[in-house]
């Protein structure tokens, strides 16, 4: 504000000194602003509560289940199981991410030299939890593999939930839980508890037999979805591979839906000998008359499930069952 002409040069001066003073004085009282600490949230997963600052600088996803998820929302990686991802995730094509390789034989010291905020472990790397701790034990370690005995549709929906609470993507995960749900009510809706279901994979051109609940990514569609299984046998495993099984004792218990995980169909262009789901059962002769295959209702999982196990898989999946039931009704 200007001051009136009528001051005289004794009030001038005085006024500036006031106003010097006045400048000395807030300089005490109002220190310099320091930086203010990053924002966080405070989540728990399969090992307890991790409060994590907010955006993480640098993040390390090792968990297959989460790859499409963060692909999807542009979470960026320092580093990553590369080696482990289809070629449906975009991080694939991404040179600046660190590949830390394999499960079987993780670089698990190339984690290190990127300096972690945040590692998403899961699924194939749980083995190495401990390790990775040891080796960067400043990182938050977050683990949100579906665990035993809890469900496995609820499962999937926490992880997604979670990883959207630490990225900020809480109205994404919101609507991939919606978009999962309503799939999981048309499969519902259109499924007749009478029809008899039998859940197999493929792989190296053997049939696998996967059990109810337990078996590898198709047994938890029996509890999810209520599905009559057409066959239950004792000790099944969760085994990779499935369980050993004939097509004679697939023939003889006649299921009336077959639900088919090709494992093998995302490694395809490196199996020269590689032999499609689809040929091995809808070719079989011993299969001919079973009420599945006559009827054309196989349903197969997306091709790069056995990679990418997430939430979107199984909406893809449980939504291109929902067709098949709705078809078949008309």
């Amino acid at each position: 504000m200007s001051m009136p002409r009528i001051l005289s040069a004794t009030s001038v001066g005085l006024v500036g000194l006031l106003a010097l003073a006045g400048c000395a004085s807030g300089a005490e009282a109002e220190p310099a602003e320091t930086t203010p600490a990053a924002d966080s949230v405070t989540i728990e997963d399969n090992t307890g509560s991790h409060e994590i600052a907010t955006p993480p600088a640098s993040v390390v996803a090792l968990d297959n289940r989460t790859f499409q998820t963060l692909s999807d929302w542009g979470v960026e990686l320092s580093a990553g199981a590369v080696a482990l991802m289809p070629d449906t995730v975009s991080y694939l094509d991404d040179d600046s991410i660190v590949d830390i390789g394999l499960h079987s034989e993780p670089d698990l010291e190339a984690i290190v030299a990127v300096e972690p905020d945040l590692i998403i472990s899961g699924q194939r790397f749980t083995q190495h939890n401990e390790a990775i701790a040891e080796l960067v034990p400043d990182a938050t370690i977050i683990d949100l593999e579906p665990r035993e005995g809890e469900p496995f549709d609820e499962e999937l929906k926490r992880q997604v939930t979670v990883l959207g609470e630490i990225f900020g993507k809480q109205d994404d995960a919101q609507a991939l839980v919606d978009d999962f749900d309503a799939a999981v009510e048309r499969a519902k809706a259109a499924y007749d508890d009478a029809d008899t279901v039998m859940a197999v994979n493929t792989s190296g051109g053997e049939i696998g037999y996967l059990a109810p609940t337990v078996g590898r990514s198709l047994g938890p569609i029996y509890d999810i979805l209520g599905l009559t299984p057409a066959l239950e046998v004792d000790d099944a495993s969760d085994d990779h591979q499935g369980d050993d099984i004939s097509v004679e004792a697939i023939a003889a218990s006649n299921p009336d839906w077959l639900l088919v995980l090709d494992r093998d169909a995302v490694f395809a262009a490196e199996t020269p000998d590689y032999v499609q789901a689809s040929e091995i059962l809808e070719n079989s002769e011993a299969l001919a008359d079973v009420t599945a295959v006559a009827d054309e209702q196989i349903v197969y999982m997306p091709t790069d499930t056995y990679l990418n196990e997430g939430i979107q898989t199984y909406t893809t999946f449980l939504n291109d069952f929902a067709d098949a039931l709705e078809a078949a009704q008309k």
